[in-house]
């Protein structure tokens, strides 16, 4: 496993490999609230950077998913789409939301992704 990298739309994404685990951070989770719905991307479908892949859904709000890389999907969170709530009880723990393979995971140290030092700044932590 590789370091932790996040997005300014608050997802955080690690690799094993050339696959990508993908979720949102605790702190887009806190912000949104009690989690009562996730819609994820099919497995085998392709997902272009930037492109909305998945959404939650709170009490309050809805919030959209982005891919952080072009890939291939090639597995979902069964356990979120059932009970949503992991996400808010552990956003970057049992609460990911899918993985991706790519074509090579330096795609990570590019430009575009955060350190958690970087997020804590971003966040104002």
């Amino acid at each position: 496993m590789s370091e932790t990298k996040y997005t300014a739309e608050h997802e955080w994404i690690t690799a094993d490999g050339n696959v990508l685990t993908v979720g949102i951070t605790d702190y887009a989770a806190d912000k949104l609230g009690e989690i009562v719905f996730a819609e994820l991307p099919a497995v085998g479908s392709s997902v272009e950077t930037g492109k909305v892949v998945a959404e939650v859904e709170s009490t309050k709000s809805v919030g959209e998913v982005f891919a952080p890389v072009d890939g291939t999907v090639t597995e979902a969170n069964d356990a979120v789409v059932d009970n949503p709530e992991l996400i808010s009880d552990s956003a970057e723990g049992e609460g990911w939301l899918f993985k991706l393979e790519v074509a090579d995971a330096s795609v990570l140290d590019g430009e575009g992704f955060l350190t958690l030092d970087a997020y804590k700044t971003l966040i104002g932590e």
